[in-house]
């Protein structure tokens, strides 16, 4: 590590206000653990069933009560809880009901709870609706594009597509007032597809978007699974995302990638831990109470503790947590490179699963080189515009 490198984590604030960091920090929750009504072929979480062994997960109300409790004393005015699964409505309404009471009970004066729920769109109905619109839920919907694209991998256990019925769950959140989003995952069945993709998101006006590249390997052979993009396709997949979202001014659709940016260009910190200098903007609990640094390490190398044995603050403090935060700047290969301060190495996910090397570049270091030299000066365009204007860069919806 350099002494530049020593300088900027000393100066971290997790270093010099811990208190301000944990203040910052959000939740990433599995209640139902890897447990899902789906079998996509690309999940990476459903194999997390050899971890955590039966035939059921579901979180208990003494684990729930200990991360809210314990959570909530450590958050500051706007304390964020992410459920995710596999599925986490599996659980039925009642257990939300649970949690957002459990919430009230344990608020401090003065916070405003953020709950987010990412789902695959199959079980809600108008009861869950009713329930998200209340309690005021952002809903992550997953949805690859079209019926024939999100089909392709997107199936149930007895191998029949989901599309109908995330498309009937769009429809009821619309109808009942929940404000949602989508996750569409790029692979390389979609991949050279993003102008079709792109128009039926349009033509359903669904104009909060969120694009993630596909990538895994196969755990006998070592060798990138063959539904995987490419770095190239992933590149070019952004480069089409790109000129739809800045063809109009201001652009009227959200789409993360391209906002984060955005936000960057306009001299903003970068919302997003793909593009941060440092990882460790949540802690991801698993229904049993054990936590990780993020969901795509839910390993045993990974494993920080369980909150029912190590009260979350210590936890969250670990020097195993900040050495895995900065991690994701150190990457010495990079340091060189006209684009470093925009990615910073990008996810230590790719880095690792792709080119097996947590201190290397990203497996899509050429997809982001290639976008961000596409994008450089429309970019720096756009930024004067709003900023002469008075526009600040779009946000997601319940933020």
């Amino acid at each position: 590590m350099t002494n530049t490198d020593r300088e900027w984590i000393e100066n971290d604030i997790a270093m010099t206000d811990p208190d301000a960091y944990l203040a910052s920090l959000g939740l990433l929750i599995k209640p139902a653990g890897p447990d899902c009504n789906l079998n996509c072929e690309y999940c990476f979480y459903l194999p997390k069933k050899e971890l955590y062994r039966g035939r059921r997960h579901e979180m208990s109300r003494k684990v729930m009560h200990t991360l809210i409790g314990e959570y909530m004393q450590m958050a500051g005015p706007n304390p964020s809880f992410g459920w995710q699964g596999g599925e986490p409505t599996l659980l039925g309404v009642d257990f939300f009901r649970r949690v957002v009471a459990v919430q009230a009970q344990k608020a401090k004066p003065g916070q405003a709870i953020a709950n987010g729920l990412q789902t695959n769109g199959q079980l809600i109905d108008e009861e869950w609706a009713r329930f998200l619109r209340r309690y005021t839920f952002l809903v992550g919907v997953s949805l690859d594009g079209p019926k024939h694209i999100h089909d392709h991998y997107r199936v149930n256990f007895a191998g029949h597509g989901s599309f109908d019925r995330v498309m009937r769950t769009i429809k009821t959140l619309r109808d009942g007032g929940v404000e949602f989003n989508i996750l569409c995952m790029v692979t390389a069945f979609s991949g050279n597809r993003a102008e079709e993709i792109l128009d039926f998101f349009a033509e359903h006006e669904l104009g909060y978007l969120q694009f993630i590249p596909c990538i895994e390997r196969d755990p006998q052979t070592g060798e990138i699974m063959p539904y995987c993009c490419t770095p190239e396709q992933y590149g070019e997949f952004l480069c089409h995302v790109f000129d739809r979202w800045s063809a109009e001014h201001p652009p009227s659709t959200y789409v993360r990638m391209m906002d984060d940016l955005l936000m960057v260009y306009m001299g903003h910190d970068c919302p997003s831990c793909i593009l941060r200098k440092t990882c460790g903007d949540y802690l991801l609990i698993e229904h049993n109470g054990d936590v990780y640094p993020c969901d795509f390490f839910v390993e045993p190398e990974y494993y920080l503790g369980n909150l029912l044995e190590t009260p979350l603050r210590e936890i969250a403090l670990s020097d195993k947590f900040m050495e895995f935060r900065f991690r994701k700047g150190e990457v010495s290969a990079c340091r060189e490179c006209e684009w470093f301060t925009q990615c910073y190495g990008g996810c230590q996910r790719h880095r690792i699963t792709g080119n097996r090397d947590p201190y290397g570049p990203t497996y899509f270091c050429k997809s982001y080189r290639m976008l961000f030299a596409h994008s450089k000066n429309k970019l720096e365009e756009i930024a004067a515009k709003l900023t002469a204007e008075g526009y600040g860069p779009q946000t997601p919806p319940g933020t």
